[in-house]
């Protein structure tokens, strides 16, 4: 404990040093971004927490939308707590399935291998893959396989009562991905990027669940696949944890970026009604290059 408040008060220290150098403050900074938005051909939604300065700023940030692929922190956190509890362990054997069934009246549906970001697991439908593996495939790849199988495993009731705990309300989870007919109902899961950020600040501070499991969490963050998005904007070598998201009209990013020599700060952006998604994507990019030079007092 008294190492913690320590390395707190530290970083505190090293970010008010910063803060003295920047060209704007926070109420200048934040105008700033929003007349960048003002121009964007979308909608868009901002999460900006640092932790070291106790400073947020948010744009939109209640704003509820599809969540897509950003769903997939939660579960991964669900998965983490029962481990912590003693209920399962990242080596358990789980059968690699492809049946599951609708929110909405129970029927059978499959994932499509092409619309997968997952689909190396395709290959041992009908054996076993431990946790760790499933919850990795989902994480760094967007399997949505690995996805539903961990849902399925660990209780979608169980998920959501752990975002709840999180003071995380817009992060509903209310099926797996792929549920068409759910889909069409318009049951879906969602987000704002004001409930992203909250978990992502729990697994960074460790409140998610155990310090080892939220370590591991971090780590399996850290080899994220995509990076054309929040990590575009940031100079070489920035490490960035991370977890983005996208469907038709939605493209998400959002995580813990790294800054060497600084303390590590927090930023979600949620995209809606971008009809080209290269310009979704670039948009996301430059939030992140503007937080980042601004954090850094450039």
């Amino acid at each position: 404990m008294y190492k913690t408040a320590m390395l707190l008060v530290l970083m505190s220290l090293v970010y008010a040093c910063t803060e003295q150098g920047r060209k704007m403050d926070n109420v200048q900074f934040r105008e700033s971004l929003i007349g960048f938005l003002e121009k964007q051909p979308g909608e868009v939604s901002i999460s900006l927490d640092i932790p070291a300065g106790n400073i947020y700023i948010g744009i939109n940030d209640s704003v509820i939308m599809h969540a897509a692929s950003t769903m997939k922190v939660p579960v991964m956190i669900e998965a983490f707590r029962q481990v912590d509890a003693g209920r399962i362990t990242l080596e358990d054997s789980v059968p690699v399935i492809n049946r599951f069934s609708s929110l909405i009246d129970g029927s059978p549906y499959s994932l499509d291998i092409a619309d997968d970001g997952g689909e190396s697991l395709y290959d041992r439908i009908g054996k076993h893959e431990s946790v760790h593996q499933l919850i990795t495939n989902m994480i760094q790849y967007s399997g949505n396989l690995a996805t539903n199988i961990l849902i399925e495993y660990l209780g979608i009731g169980n998920i959501q009562k752990t975002v709840a705990s999180l003071d995380a309300p817009e992060m509903m989870i209310l099926r797996g991905v792929e549920d068409i007919k759910a889909y069409q109902a318009g049951q879906s899961n969602t987000t704002s990027a004001r409930a992203l950020t909250k978990l992502f600040r729990a697994i960074m501070e460790g409140t998610a669940a155990g310090s080892e499991s939220t370590s591991e969490m971090i780590n399996i963050l850290l080899g994220q696949r995509f990076s054309d998005k929040i990590p575009a904007g940031l100079p070489e070598g920035v490490k960035v944890a991370h977890k983005t998201g996208s469907i038709t009209g939605i493209d998400h990013d959002g995580g813990i970026i790294y800054p060497p020599g600084k303390p590590p700060y927090i930023l979600t952006v949620l995209t809606r009604g971008f009809k080209d998604r290269e310009k979704a994507k670039a948009c996301i990019a430059e939030v992140s290059r503007r937080v980042y030079h601004w954090y850094a007092g450039e």
